[in-house]
């Protein structure tokens, strides 16, 4: 058996990585979370992704199918459900803000547990920990309350507040990311038209047109 030429496979082993490393890369520049109380231990969580980019794009299709992972996994998907398991009447969405594209999600929690919040035996601060962020590379950033630093990494906030607010620090861009806004605008300029276009020929519309046009009057 003749010997494989090796570098024909050093040069293939070399594209198969460069291939890899050149896959599209979503991603946001930080995330905002409230944790808004209405009771003793319940309230609303809400997660705000701010300027959702993608990074390493070699192609249009790689920026297109990073936008629909993103559609498919967060917005119609269950990967928050999954990521907060015991909350409730999840409500998400993207939209535009000061020129970049943002995600927004709201969930409703009947224990503070539920979004990993605690209480040492129902008394004392609020705390969390960062250990309970859900996304890899978040890094804290600022808060309301106050913060334990890199050994301790918790935050604190006085029993008697009732909106906890911090955020974290996922990713800074560059001029090799691209926003996901225009791929975001696009797709909302399709869909209205979609719309309208059913709008228009819808059955009841057509038989409206039909009858008016039999009796003008």
């Amino acid at each position: 058996m003749p010997e494989p030429n090796v570098k024909k496979v050093f040069y293939f082993i070399l594209l198969l990585f460069v291939g890899l490393g050149l896959s599209g890369c979503l991603t946001c520049e930080r995330k905002e979370y409230t944790f808004q109380l209405t009771g003793e231990n319940s309230g609303k969580l809400t997660i705000k992704y701010v300027n959702i980019f993608s990074s390493l794009i070699d192609s249009t299709g790689e920026l297109s199918a990073d936008y629909d992972e993103m559609v498919n996994l967060w917005l119609k998907g269950e990967k928050l459900e999954k990521d907060f398991p015991h909350a409730k009447n999840f409500k998400k969405r993207l939209f535009a803000e000061d020129g970049v594209l943002c995600g927004e999600v709201i969930m409703e929690f009947d224990d503070l547990s539920n979004v990993n919040l605690y209480r040492f035996r129902n008394n004392g601060p609020y705390m969390f920990s960062l250990s309970g962020v859900n996304d890899d590379g978040e890094s804290f950033l600022q808060t309301n309350g106050e913060f334990g630093g890199e050994k301790m990494p918790v935050i604190f906030w006085n029993e008697d507040v009732q909106s906890l607010r911090f955020s974290t620090k996922i990713a800074e861009p560059d001029t090799s990311c691209v926003s996901m806004l225009q791929q975001w605008e696009t797709r909302q300029e399709a869909y209205q038209k979609r719309d309208l276009k059913q709008l228009i020929t819808f059955p009841d519309w057509q038989q409206l047109k039909e009858t008016f046009q039999k009796n003008p009057k």
